[in-house]
């Protein structure tokens, strides 16, 4: 009841952008978590072809970040967020109606395009009309989030006794009716005359010292949150010898987020800095009670200490994510917004990618060798190294000082 009273004291514009962010998950989720199957099961293309397609959607977000931030600040948030979706509308619909690699490679091409439009851009906006509330804000964007990535498998899985098009074409519903909600309702700001060119702009940000060491710092935490589908799922399957046991862990996170996420944000909100630090800890100690049955006999009991090593990692990221929100735009001029965010989740789409290499090499290597614990200790490592850096950085005064109000343009 109190994430409900919350959602109603904010704007009809961040309204809906929570419930775009809870649509989006819905319809990604719904769609890629069973695409290799598609692929390789009912089209018969072989891994490499496979692992081309997948890779080639992820590049294709990726690698085009840095775009789609500078095109919020120079364009204006609403519109690429507006286009962002039509255009994941397209990629859908094409898997969907394709079955011919070119058509599956144009239909990853463009997926990806569309997230790396949107994904600045919808933070960009919601920076600029939550004002001084921004880490609410966040903190219910996480929820909606942490809501759809549950709901999207579960749709899928009923979708795919029809078909796998089927599934694609009511994700390419879903974002339809996000682009057309979005062009109705989201007010249009004028957009702040540049100054300058967008090289300019990316050496502006790319020279920022303190946010460039920032943003490695966090690369722990996007290589942690990730481990929610590689590590932790094929954990909770292997602990217990269920394959349905995967999915109580968005279940688990789900629940997290709704009961707690708005409590710990409101508890810690006066000090940030700390609870970036705080959070990113903790999320390196969830590995540990995972690791202590990594190795042994499948026991339904098993599920215990990874589910809470599940809530102790979702704990985690609902203490630092939405400070983590916040404090990006406050390294830099409120014009360039934007373009903090792209560079943002562009060295945390690179760190991710990496450190899901790393932890799907220790797997590989834990069932070779006998050491299951070697990827979970990799987490744990790397929960820690953020953690230290970023208090690092506290302790060196490179962090903002406060949240800066990024105020809308009337």
């Amino acid at each position: 009841m109190r994430t409900l009273h919350e959602i109603r004291t904010f704007p009809p514009a961040i309204r809906l952008l929570l419930i775009n962010q809870f649509g989006v998950n819905t319809g990604f989720y719904l769609l890629i978590p069973y695409l290799a199957v598609h692929l390789g099961e009912d089209l018969g293309m072989s891994a490499a072809v496979v692992g081309i397609v997948l890779g080639v959607r992820n590049l294709s977000q990726q690698g085009l970040f840095l775009i789609g931030g500078s095109a919020a600040d120079r364009l204006g948030a609403r519109g690429v967020v507006i286009t962002g979706c039509a255009v994941r509308t397209v990629g859908f619909a094409l898997f969907a109606l394709g079955d011919g690699l070119a058509v599956l490679l144009a239909a990853s091409v463009l997926s990806g395009l569309a997230g790396a439009l949107f994904n600045p851009a919808v933070r960009t906006y919601l920076a600029q009309e939550a004002g001084g509330r921004k880490a609410e804000a966040f903190a219910l964007f996480n929820v909606f989030a942490t809501t759809g990535a549950l709901v999207g498998p579960l749709l899928g899985s009923v979708l795919l006794l029809v078909d796998f098009r089927a599934s694609a074409l009511t994700a390419a519903g879903i974002f339809a009716l996000l682009t057309v909600a979005q062009a109705l309702v989201l007010p249009a700001r004028p957009v702040p005359p540049s100054t300058g060119g967008v090289l300019a702009d990316w050496r502006e940000v790319v020279g920022n010292r303190a946010f460039l060491a920032f943003s490695l710092a966090m690369v722990g935490m996007f290589t942690l949150e990730n481990q929610l589908y590689l590590l932790l799922p094929d954990g909770v399957r292997r602990a217990t010898g269920w394959d349905g046991a995967a999915g109580l862990v968005f279940l688990v996170g789900t629940l997290a987020n709704l009961a707690l996420q708005l409590r710990l944000t409101r508890a810690l909100k006066e000090h940030r800095a700390r609870a970036v630090g705080a959070g990113l800890a903790l999320m390196g100690l969830a590995f540990l009670p995972p690791m202590l049955v990594s190795g042994a006999a499948p026991h339904l009991w098993h599920a215990v200490p990874v589910l809470a090593g599940v809530l102790l990692l979702y704990v985690g990221i609902m203490v630092a994510q939405p400070f983590v929100m916040e404090l990006v735009p406050g390294f830099g001029r409120p014009e360039l917004t934007g373009t903090y965010f792209g560079i943002f989740y562009m060295v945390s789409g690179i760190a991710a990618a990496v450190g899901n290499t790393v932890v799907g090499w220790a797997m590989d290597a834990g069932d070779e060798r006998g050491t299951a614990w070697l990827p979970w200790a990799f987490c744990v490592l790397c929960g820690l190294a953020s953690a230290a850096g970023v208090t690092w950085l506290r302790r060196l005064g490179a962090l903002p000082a406060r949240a800066v109000t990024v105020g809308a343009v009337a």
